[in-house]
């Protein structure tokens, strides 16, 4: 295959507002040339998720010290590392990357073979685009973390999914409703966002605008035994608290500043962080084991039984589309995934 030696990225310059012209500009960048485990991918399409703006928002840098982000991708692998072992040329695949490498806004980008996996055969780049670091983080957290039992044995388990309509609570209600007969409860504000945590596996829906200790306990009494808190952590911490069954979990995915752990001791609850790249910037022993879990989740979606969130697709990978993109993100109405296909 013939592979050019410059290629189209987006740029972006770490610590301005999303408004601003200089927050994102077109650019080229030299091709880069795989290590021993990687896959060169040609970019089809990128899924933008709250991380890629809160890494632009960073100032000074980036943690890759690229100017170009970006972490969920499918496309087609067009030259592979002397130690790649379980890809050939052509491949569609699809992958979350690590934020500590350059990242998936530009044509072509180096992936870690380990953490990556042929991507459904069922869906397009785009609808696959949408699935990668989502996926990870959701099955981390429920059978990680949660360790939450497959199937009838989880049926006294009862997990509460914060920002449900949101892309990794769409995949932890699907994941944790085909794989285990935990009740769940999602959270969301809008009939709009209610309605679609429904359609992702959701037996319950309550408002996180009001008192979650009352609504939740109107569907179960006993309080819950797992909590996945996305984001406004802060504000909902001490009401996740008081709904926890002794010895529960809560796995926190944001950055709260004010939390008070304390309010767990009492009932000996286990708190847990997840952070989908963990294992690719610390190079861990199981590194590939999220390879393996996307291509369960590729198996789950070729199967009909799991399928993809994306919401809103916009054509064209270009500074202004993931300039609207991140506005998108940034007024917290996002419902499932956003992807911007194609350069």
């Amino acid at each position: 295959m013939n592979i050019p030696k410059t290629m189209k990225a987006v740029a972006v310059t770490p610590g301005l507002q999303v408004e601003d012209p200089r927050s994102f500009q077109d650019t080229e960048r030299t091709v880069p040339i795989p290590g021993d485990r990687d896959l060169l991918v040609k970019i089809e399409a990128i899924s933008v998720n709250p991380i890629d703006t809160k890494v632009r928002r960073r100032s000074p840098k980036t943690p890759s010290g690229s100017d170009v982000i970006g972490w969920d991708a499918a496309g087609t692998v067009v030259a592979i590392g002397k130690g790649v072992s379980h890809f050939t040329l052509g491949d569609h695949v699809y992958y979350a990357g690590s934020i500590q490498r350059p990242g998936a806004n530009a044509e072509y980008h180096l992936v870690d073979e380990r953490i990556a996996a042929r991507m459904p055969q069922s869906l397009s780049f785009a609808e696959a685009a949408a699935l990668p670091l989502t996926a990870l983080t959701a099955w981390e957290t429920l059978f990680h973390n949660f360790q939450l039992p497959l199937g009838l044995d989880s049926l006294d388990r009862t997990v509460l999914v914060g920002a449900s309509a949101g892309g990794v609570g769409s995949m932890a209600l699907q994941l944790a409703r085909v794989l285990t007969n935990a009740q769940l409860i999602g959270t969301a504000s809008r009939q709009e966002s209610s309605a679609w945590a429904k359609s992702m596996g959701a037996h319950h829906v309550v408002d996180h605008r009001s008192s979650l200790i009352d609504q939740v306990h109107e569907v179960a009494p006993d309080g819950v035994t797992d909590i996945i808190s996305s984001q406004a952590t802060d504000l909902h911490f001490s009401e996740y608290a008081e709904l926890l069954a002794p010895r529960g979990k809560i796995t926190i995915l944001d950055s709260p500043t004010s939390v008070n752990i304390l309010e767990l001791k009492g009932k000996s609850v286990s708190l847990h962080w997840e952070n989908v790249f963990t294992r690719p910037v610390h190079q861990t022993s199981d590194m590939k084991v999220q390879g393996r879990i996307l291509e369960d989740v590729a198996r789950l979606v070729d199967s009909g039984l799991v399928r993809t969130t994306l919401r809103q697709e916009i054509a064209g990978i270009n500074a202004a589309n993931l300039r609207t993109a991140h506005e998108v993100l940034e007024s917290g109405t996002q419902i499932g995934k956003l992807v911007l296909t194609g350069f």
